[in-house]
C-alpha cells in the first residue's frame, strides 16, 4: 500500500495532531449547530457526528437518522468545517455521500459489513477511517483495511479506539499498544487516529491517552466533543466541552523527531506500556493464587505441594532461556 495518499483535505495544515471533532450523537439541529460553531472559532477544521449508533443493548439513543445529515450539511455551509460522520451499511454510505459528508469511518461493530461498504464506495474519491474491531485481532483490522483499499480507495486511516475485554479495569476499553504499533510496523504509511474517549471512557482519561497517543508517534485524535456533555443522549461521561477539548490541545507535547531504534523517547514508552501491561497480569494471576490459597485452605491442603512447585520452576526457567532472558 505504497501508493496511499495523504488524508489531509483542502486547506488543512499537514501538521500532527489532525482533529476531528464534535458529538457522539446528533441530537437536535440546535446542539449541532452550537457545538459545531464553538469548535470552528477554536480552529477545528472537521466535525464529527454519529447519525445512526449502533448500540450493544436495544433500547438506546440509536441516532435521528438521515434528518441528522441536513444538520452537518449546514455545519458545512455556515462554518465551513468539513463534515464526517460513520456508515455501517450500503445505504448508510449513499445517503452521507447525498447528504457532501467530506469523511466516513466505518465502526468497530461492523467487521462483515465491510465488503458491502466498500463495494459502494468503489469509483468514490473521499477519506476513509477504519476503527480496530471490537476484539483484539490485528489481522481482522489490516483485512478490512485491504477491502477498502480494494475498492480503489486510497485516502485511508485508521482509528484506534480499544479493543473490549471481559476484565474491565481503568478503561472502557483497554488501549492494548503493541496492536497499533504492530499495525504500524505492517503498514508503515497508514496514518493511525487515537480515540481517546472510547478508549477511556470518562473525560479525566482523555487528556494522558491523547498525550500517549501523541508519544507513539499518532497522527491525529479523534475526540467526542458536546456543547452540553452532562445533557448527551449517550456516552455523557466520556464526551467534554469545546473549551475543555482546547485546553486539552494546548498542553499536548508533541515531538516530531525521527522516529527510530535511537529515540530513547519511543522505545522508553514502549517499555512503560509493556510494564502496564506485566502489572496487569500480575495483578490477575495474584487474584487466581489467592483464590487457590482459598481452597487449600477450605480443604485442609498444605500450602506448599513439592511436586508442582518444582514443576513451575523447571518449567518456567526452560521458558525463559528459550526466549532469550
Amino acid at each position: 500500500m505504497k501508493d496511499l495518499e495523504p488524508i489531509l483535505l483542502p486547506g488543512i495544515e499537514a501538521k500532527r495532531p489532525l482533529i476531528i471533532a464534535g458529538p457522539c450523537s446528533a441530537e437536535t439541529e440546535e446542539q449541532v449547530m452550537r457545538t459545531a460553531k464553538e469548535l470552528a472559532s477554536q480552529g477545528i477544521k472537521i466535525f464529527r457526528a454519529g447519525i445512526w449508533k449502533p448500540r450493544t443493548k436495544p433500547g438506546g439513543f440509536e441516532g435521528v437518522g438521515v434528518e441528522g445529515l441536513t444538520w452537518l450539511k449546514r455545519v458545512k455551509e455556515e462554518t465551513e468545517m468539513y463534515i464526517s460522520t460513520e456508515v455501517a451499511t450500503e445505504r448508510h454510505v449513499f445517503e452521507a455521500l447525498k447528504h457532501g459528508i467530506d469523511m466516513l469511518w466505518i465502526g468497530a461493530r461492523t467487521p462483515f459489513a465491510v465488503q458491502e461498504i466498500a463495494d459502494a464506495l468503489k469509483g468514490v474519491d473521499i477519506p476513509v477511517l477504519i476503527k480496530n474491531p471490537v476484539n483484539p485481532d490485528l489481522e481482522l483490522w489490516i483485512g478490512a483495511v485491504e477491502r477498502i483499499y480494494n475498492a480503489g480507495i486510497h485516502k485511508l486511516g485508521v482509528i484506534h479506539r480499544g479493543f473490549s475485554t471481559y476484565d474491565k479495569q481503568i478503561y472502557r476499553n483497554q488501549p492494548q499498544w503493541h496492536i497499533p504499533i504492530e499495525l504500524r510496523r505492517r503498514m508503515p504509511n497508514l496514518p493511525i487516529y487515537c480515540d481517546p474517549s472510547h478508549m477511556g471512557g470518562k473525560r479525566e482519561l482523555i487528556a494522558p491517552l491523547s498525550q500517549q497517543a501523541m508519544d507513539l508517534g499518532y497522527d491525529g485524535l479523534i475526540v467526542e466533543t458536546h456543547c452540553e456533555p452532562d445533557c448527551a443522549w449517550s456516552d455523557k461521561n466520556q464526551q467534554i466541552t469545546p473549551d475543555v477539548l482546547n485546553y486539552i490541545l494546548h498542553m499536548l507535547v508533541i515531538r516530531d523527531t525521527t522516529q527510530t531504534t535511537e529515540n530513547l523517547a519511543e522505545l522508553r514508552s514502549q517499555i512503560d506500556i509493556l510494564d502496564n501491561q506485566l502489572l496487569e497480569l500480575l495483578s490477575k494471576r495474584m487474584r487466581i493464587s489467592r483464590e487457590i490459597g482459598q481452597y487449600k485452605k477450605e480443604h485442609s491442603m498444605p500450602v506448599l505441594q513439592a511436586t508442582r512447585y518444582d514443576e513451575i520452576l523447571s518449567k518456567r526457567i526452560s521458558q525463559a532461556m528459550e526466549l532469550g532472558m
